[in-house]
């Protein structure tokens, strides 16, 4: 009989409310000290104390784990070289691809970019929330070159999560913070993810990522936003509160933003997209009515529901990958709504790896 793995995440919005933060169905509470542990000792409760340290480690140059809504990040000092370029060698992350830029506040955002009346219109709507804007940098930008991989733009967001926020308040620096795992692995969503592929000084343990997906990202041009990868947040729902079009990026093979390398997010198994059967061997990631046969099925979400789907993605790919099954088949997902995210990852999930 398939071990069945069901969604614990009922309803999810993407919506910032920081006196009502939640984490899935549940409060967000800051987890017991005492009653944390993993096989490194490096996860920590999300304490003032450790948030001190987690500032401290970042003064000093090293990154840290971090929790967002949307996933977890390998943060660093955002205009220190030498801090950047760790982030770069402890992901294996190509130089070209840059990192986003996470700050405190409209105020500090424009001390590193210009924002037009079209870019700051967003920001009100989204900020803090799943939304990175790549805006051109100011000549004056103290953000180290090498986290926007040389480009005249930056790539830059105000994340909503509590303990991310109050890291950013405490010191007070803009923080470029990709997501913390090896480069095209699987995302990850809750700190375990983080610990078991990175070896640094502390991570700040914010449970599960409410959003679970990395942010939305558009590029400011004149007038124009320019949908450089799909995420958090559905376009159709940007268009809907801002009275703006959202139109598709035209040179998908240049990369400008994060996220946009074919091969990316993937589990070291082989993943089947769009699977009408399963296999016995394989394990299935459900969407809806599972498809029987299948060794082991993950359900994204039982009521067809994109946003509870989105919200469980990354940490049910993981689950799959660390078990005994042989590959993982997905059923199909439609393309609309927060699917359209959804889609995305798994393609390039899906796609060939270079193994040299």
């Amino acid at each position: 009989m398939a071990r069945i793995v069901e969604p614990k995440i009922e309803e999810t919005n993407t919506e910032s409310d920081e006196d009502n933060w939640t984490i899935g169905a549940e409060p967000f509470k800051p987890i017991d000290m005492t009653q944390v542990a993993n096989k490194k000792g490096k996860i920590a409760a999300p304490t003032s104390q450790a948030i001190k340290r987690a500032a401290d480690i970042l003064r000093g140059g090293d990154p840290i784990g971090l929790p967002t809504e949307t996933v977890y990040g390998l943060a660093a000092d955002a205009c220190s070289d030498d801090a950047v370029a760790k982030v770069f060698a402890l992901k294996q992350r190509p130089q070209f691809n840059p990192l986003i830029i996470h700050v405190a506040s409209i105020e500090m955002a424009q001390t590193l970019v210009h924002m037009c009346p079209l870019a700051r219109l967003v920001a009100e709507h989204f900020w803090p929330g799943p939304l990175t804007m790549v805006l051109p940098r100011l000549p004056d930008c103290p953000v180290s070159l090498l986290a926007s991989a040389g480009l005249d733009t930056l790539a830059i967001r105000i994340p909503a999560h509590p303990v991310a926020r109050a890291l950013l308040d405490e010191v007070a620096t803009p923080i470029a913070a990709p997501s913390a795992n090896l480069s095209g692995n699987i995302s990850p969503t809750k700190a375990q993810h983080v610990a078991d592929q990175l070896d640094i000084n502390i991570i700040l343990d914010g449970g599960p990522c409410k959003v679970g997906l990395e942010s939305t990202i558009l590029k400011v041009d004149d007038n124009q936003l320019i949908l450089l990868r799909p995420g958090g947040i559905a376009v159709a729902h940007i268009e809907q509160a801002i009275g703006h079009a959202v139109d598709p990026l035209t040179n998908p093979d240049k990369i400008t933003a994060p996220g946009q390398m074919i091969a990316h997010y993937a589990p070291s198994k082989p993943i089947r997209l769009d699977a009408l059967d399963v296999a016995a061997s394989e394990g299935l990631l459900a969407f809806g009515k599972p498809l029987p046969g299948a060794k082991m099925v993950a359900n994204l979400s039982v009521g067809a529901n994109t946003t509870e789907a989105a919200a469980n993605l990354f940490a049910m790919m993981h689950e799959l990958d660390a078990s005994d099954c042989a590959a993982i088949a997905v059923m199909p997902i439609p393309d609309e709504g927060l699917g359209q995210a959804i889609n995305d990852r798994l393609q390039r999930a899906a796609a060939p790896r270079d193994k040299s």
